[in-house]
């Protein structure tokens, strides 16, 4: 997995000891390291909208000090990243993206079309809206691979696919194929599998154990019962009992507005922060 390059989404609060930690892992694998430095840009506070006819916006006086300051702070905060890398001998570079919530998929996205995978800092997950724009930029609007929990530096000597023969988890399966051929083993896991033409066929996880195998992986099939919990308790369950040191599995392989509202396997493997996890669509 040499000479790749992996977006790090980030944001100001993330330590700088797990930017040199990043750093470090990609100098040591001559990764080539893209720091994309998230923000929110200040907002306009409600009482500043008016409306028309019965009035105009009322921009508060110190609004162009507010968005200075904001912009100040990033930039600053991008030199100290720059600094950080630089001490590290790291190839990368750093890119700013301070915007508003919902643009953040378009910087995320931009990025992440000329990379080999994504991997989201952990403290992204104290602000859940931006997070999940980002997540958006990478699993709907690029062709690669997102990774959350673990670190930049991932080693994967047992690697647990979750495995439905869907075109997510394909896109998963082919997104993780560089851990997949450095693992001592790789676990096929179909969880409740469907056994007929438009499912999985007569066994499921077979056919992509064939293939894997062509590409010199150690390829075990499982298939388990789900035994009536939710599919994404039952995917950490069986990985952690494998000792899984990553799990793989495709992202929002039904409608997303179902998942996002209703919950769904994505979402609970997205919330959950104890194991390695590679997804795509």
């Amino acid at each position: 997995m040499h000479s790749r390059t992996i977006l790090f989404a980030l944001n100001a609060d993330t330590p700088d000891v797990q930017i040199t930690q990043a750093a470090e892992a990609a100098a040591q694998d001559a990764t080539h390291l893209i720091c994309l430095l998230l923000g929110q840009a200040p907002a306009l506070p409600m009482y500043a909208y008016g409306v028309p006819p019965y009035g105009g916006m009322n921009i508060p006086d110190n609004w162009s000090e507010t968005v200075e300051l904001a912009q100040r702070e990033h930039k600053d905060r991008v030199d100290a990243i720059e600094a950080l890398l630089a001490k590290s001998g790291a190839s990368g570079e750093v890119h700013p993206a301070l915007s508003v919530t919902q643009d953040i998929k378009h910087h995320v996205s931009r990025l992440a079309r000329v990379s080999d995978e994504a991997f989201f800092a952990p403290n992204l997950r104290d602000t859940p809206d931006v997070l999940r724009e980002a997540a958006s930029g990478v699993l709907f609007h690029s062709p690669i691979g997102l990774r959350l929990n673990g670190s930049v530096e991932q080693k994967a000597g047992r690697v647990f696919v979750a495995w439905n023969s869907s075109e997510a988890a394909s896109a998963a399966i082919h997104a993780a194929l560089p851990y997949l051929k450095k693992a001592s083993e790789v676990v096929i896991a179909c969880i409740d599998p469907v056994m007929t033409v438009s499912g999985g066929g007569q066994d499921p996880g077979v056919d992509v154990a064939k293939w894997l195998s062509h590409h010199g992986c150690n390829v075990t099939v499982s298939q388990f019962p789900s035994g009536g919990r939710e599919v994404g308790q039952a995917i950490q369950d069986r990985a952690t009992e494998l000792g899984a040191d990553l799990v793989v599995m495709g992202a929002y392989g039904h409608a997303r507005m179902i998942q996002t509202v209703l919950g769904g396997t994505t979402r609970t493997m997205m919330e959950q922060t104890d194991l390695p996890l590679m997804l795509a669509h």
